[in-house]
């Protein structure tokens, strides 16, 4: 089977929309958090989120084109349009029968439907869109991935809540591996901070409500940390297979080595609370990968800044490299991004290719009365220097499902 390989990178993101200013805020430290400011949120428990700023759709694709899709789907495009220049694919280079697609999202076109369920009870039925349905539906990022590049082969829209990314990932990976596709465009996309998600996640109590401090709200593996801040944006990979990659001269970032899924058959939304599900698809990641504990240089954790699901990966992690554990920086994204949903996996992918890139591990920031049960290394404060060849990245979402997905450096 063929190695396969990483050729190029896009995202959407509330500290930037391309793949250099969210690398830049990241390892500056910024908080892409801020109140909300697209509807009134006067009556809400939580008022801030990570929200994608100067993002203008019309322009990127027309008026007409960006009326027909959802928020979600406009950030997916966009984002698979940075990762197709980025990789330096050409309609010419690529067989469109082995050209794949799989992006997904937790939720889908969750403000087209609020909206268009305001238009049916207050006008009626005759008004209505028609469009509602194919703007509602989740799939329909990867289908309008696959019709602007006439993707012919396999395209999937995986729906495993805040894993979507690293499930894309890596059943691409497979696929490529395997022989049936050369190409496959992956990740995930989400655009969920609207007025029904807000007050449901916020009824829930799984929602920061540090909104006169916004940029200190999201806190993983803190002390004073209280529910996790919502976000929105989009992350895509460009996966081939490294003969198609080497035919073509591309520039390779970095190879997936392996993957592991499991799910944690406990609860609905909440975690196992030893994070025997994480511990699995960590350990699964390692076998795919063939590589010892001790070989793993950074985690990208998913540490989403709740009480039970920091601690329960940090139980999985050191039930997984035992004294290791303390000696692998593990560092939080979402303490600067919030938490993209079914967009945060993907995104952190790319973050973690940029890591190995660079040799360059970006902070957990607020972490500044760390909790007693999660004491490993989370990189406080500041980005940190060091040699890195091996990464795994971490995302477990609602449901019990758990994807990992192991990346080296190319050098």
């Amino acid at each position: 089977m063929d190695k396969v390989v990483i050729t190029g990178l896009g995202v959407i993101t509330p500290l930037g929309n391309t793949v250099e200013s969210f690398w830049n805020g990241l390892v500056e430290g910024r908080s892409g958090i801020s109140r909300i400011d697209t509807f009134d949120v006067s009556r809400y428990k939580s008022k801030i989120a990570g929200l994608v700023r100067d993002f203008d759709a019309d322009g990127r694709f027309g008026r007409k084109e960006a009326r027909r899709m959802d928020r979600f789907c406009q950030f997916a495009l966009a984002a698979a349009e940075q990762a197709w220049e980025d990789a330096g694919l050409t309609s010419a280079a690529v067989d469109k029968e082995r050209l794949g697609v799989y992006v997904g999202s937790g939720v889908g076109g969750i403000q087209t439907l609020f909206e268009q369920t305001a238009v049916v009870r207050e006008r009626g039925p005759e008004r209505v869109s028609p469009t509602l349905v194919p703007m509602m539906i989740s799939n329909m990022a990867a289908a309008m991935i696959s019709i602007k590049y006439g993707a012919l082969g396999p395209t999937l829209s995986p729906v495993t809540a805040c894993s979507i990314g690293n499930t894309a990932i890596g059943e691409a990976s497979r696929l490529i591996r395997l022989g049936l596709a050369d190409v496959v465009l992956a990740g995930g996309s989400e655009a969920a901070v609207t007025e029904i998600a807000l007050s449901s996640f916020g009824n829930a109590t799984a929602l920061s409500t540090r909104n006169d401090e916004p940029e200190r709200a999201s806190r993983p593996f803190d002390g004073g940390r209280d529910g996790f801040v919502m976000a929105e944006g989009a992350g895509i990979v460009v996966l081939e297979s490294l003969a198609h990659a080497q035919r073509r001269d591309a520039r390779i970032y970095a190879e997936v080595i392996g993957y592991g899924a499991s799910s944690d058959a406990y609860h609905m939304v909440a975690t196992h609370p030893e994070g025997l599900g994480a511990y699995q698809a960590m350990k699964q990641a390692l076998a795919e990968a063939g590589i010892r504990p001790e070989e793993v240089d950074v985690i990208s954790a998913h540490a989403t800044s709740t009480e039970i699901g920091d601690r329960s990966e940090t139980l999985a992690i050191k039930k997984l490299f035992g004294e290791q554990a303390y000696r692998i920086p593990v560092t939080a994204n979402k303490s600067m991004t919030g938490h993209l949903l079914g967009a945060a996996s993907a995104v952190e992918a790319v973050a973690l290719v940029k890591t190995l890139e660079q040799n360059l591990i970006p902070p957990t920031i607020n972490q500044e009365q760390p909790d007693g049960d999660c004491d490993l290394d989370a990189v406080p404060g500041k980005a940190r220097e060091a040699a890195l060849q091996i990464g795994l990245s971490n995302s477990f979402g609602f449901g019990g499902h758990n994807a990992v997905i192991a990346l080296k450096a190319s050098r």
